[in-house]
């Protein structure tokens, strides 16, 4: 019997319309499903709860109904496990998702015909360090972000690749992303988009002060060590835009492929491209 955990993000206007809905097809296929408490105690379903900690040892797919923020979560918390995860989209550009709330009965056949692929989808580890001592440590799906604070002057960040020296770039900082990642901060600073079965690291300067600053597209098994200096202190690290740690001149990111890799389900016959054209193009985008 498939085992699934759904996990809503209550933010989200719709996500407990459609969680209600997704249980009721779920439990009427015969799947096993699990929610978390709160989720449980809205729709009197305490005997199906768990919490997000013990969803690893009890399902075998987690489905998220959220927007991209909810998933790259997500996918953080979950990484070690290589456990699949479908993204329904009750947010605003729903990039990662794979699923529309009107589709549930759909997507919920498709599972269970065995319709899907997995794409296993690169992740970045990184370190802060300070004196040679290591502070902070995270993971990422999308991208790792150092940069200055909104109202301070430019910074200088200095990038080594395997310890050789790749160039200073002075400006507002430079974001270390994935192929996942090459679609969201990096995209909106002039990075390349870059499809997610290409196994890369990128390189992308904000808002550099140089014309010769580019992106750069790196080896994906290479380790990056990125120095920062700068005459204030008002500059941090951010992973995924949702966790940040603030930095100090003369401090240390170190930036390398992780171990882990998220684990993602996707329709065989909708591609990358597919959804590059829809979701950043607009709707109705077709090949002539």
């Amino acid at each position: 019997m498939l085992t699934v955990g759904i996990i809503v993000n209550p933010e989200k206007p719709k996500a407990h319309d459609v969680a209600s809905q997704l249980l009721h097809l779920l439990e009427e296929k015969k799947v096993k499903v699990y929610i978390e408490p709160e989720v449980a105690e809205r729709f009197n379903r305490l005997e199906i709860q768990l919490t997000k900690e013990q969803f690893p040892h009890h399902v075998q797919m987690i489905f998220v109904l959220g927007g991209d923020g909810t998933l790259l979560g997500i996918a953080r918390q979950f990484a070690p496990y290589d456990i699949p995860i479908l993204g329904i989209n009750v947010g605003y550009l729903g990039f990662l998702s794979e699923a529309e709330p009107e589709d549930l009965s759909s997507a919920v056949d498709r599972l269970l015909d065995g319709d899907y692929y997995i794409e296993e989808r690169l992740m970045l580890e990184a370190e802060m360090i300070r004196d040679g001592k290591v502070l902070k440590h995270g993971i990422a799906l999308n991208d790792v972000g150092i940069a200055k604070g909104s109202f301070s002057r430019m910074i200088d960040s200095s990038v080594y690749m395997d310890g050789m020296f790749v160039g200073k770039y002075s400006g507002d900082g430079v974001i270390i992303s994935t192929p996942t990642g090459s679609t969201a901060y990096s995209l909106s600073c002039g990075g390349p988009i870059v499809s997610p079965d290409i196994q890369t690291i990128l390189l992308t300067p904000i808002c550099p002060h140089t014309l010769t600053s580019r992106p750069m597209v790196l080896p994906a098994e290479s380790i990056l060590e990125v120095k920062v200096f700068a005459h204030h202190t008002e500059m941090g690290v951010t992973i995924d835009g949702q966790l940040g740690y603030e930095l100090q001149s003369g401090d240390i990111v170190r930036i390398q492929r992780s171990k882990h890799r998220t684990q993602l389900i996707k329709w065989k016959e909708r591609s990358f491209f597919e959804v590059v054209r829809k979701k950043l193009q607009g709707e109705g985008v077709s090949e002539r």
